[in-house]
């Protein structure tokens, strides 16, 4: 792919993205027009809407993977599991706030199974931490690290749509994923609360 047809498929994704969160049903016309190209060169690099989706949950994945290992890299305390899993529950929830209605319209074009294995190099560096945490016992679930970290996966899918939804406030989402998946990992509730209140800075 020539410099300026990856600069092309890379604009396209940007306001594919910011199109589609404005208006779900968003024609590739309008992505087009939005993105100042023809309808042709959106097609040339995205065959159909559903693929154009697709690249877009595939941005998203990794982009989830370049905040958790950010969010790692800043761990104060390289003993402490449960900093780790509230950096990376934080970090990854910042980029899947940004994706929730996209997730929420991929869910229905992509299929979930290739949402999960999109995701699924993240899950296996969640159930290595997890492990660990469960090894130190610092985390005392009943459930064995792989179920857990895809129970975690399965609790930030719900959150997201519980914000679609107006169920929960988009502003106390981030807090209380961190505390949720703590305290399923057996943190007690109140340990958990001061925790992510200090890694968030409060």
């Amino acid at each position: 792919m020539t410099g300026r047809a990856s600069a092309n498929r890379r604009r396209i994704l940007d306001v594919a993205l910011a199109e589609l969160l404005r208006e779900p049903e968003a024609s590739m016309d309008r992505i087009a027009r939005a993105a100042g190209v023809v309808r042709r060169t959106v097609y040339g690099h995205f065959p159909s809407r559903e693929a154009l989706v697709a690249a877009l949950v595939d941005d998203a994945a990794a982009s989830v993977a370049a905040a958790r290992a950010a969010a790692l890299r800043a761990v104060t305390d390289p003993a402490d599991p449960a900093e780790e899993l509230a950096r990376a529950t934080l970090a990854t929830w910042e980029i899947a706030d940004r994706y929730r209605l996209l997730v929420s319209m991929a869910r229905r074009s992509v299929t979930v199974e290739g949402i999960l294995r999109r995701l699924e190099p993240v899950r296996r560096e969640t159930e290595e931490l997890l492990q660990r945490g469960l090894d130190a016992g610092r985390f005392t679930s009943p459930l064995p690290a792989a179920a857990l970290a895809y129970a975690n996966e399965q609790v930030l899918f719900g959150l997201m749509q519980a914000v679609n939804d107006g169920v929960l406030a988009p502003e106390e989402a981030g807090r209380s994923a961190a505390v949720t998946v703590l305290a399923g990992a057996g943190v007690p509730v109140g340990a958990a609360v001061e925790l992510v209140a200090r890694v968030r800075g409060e």
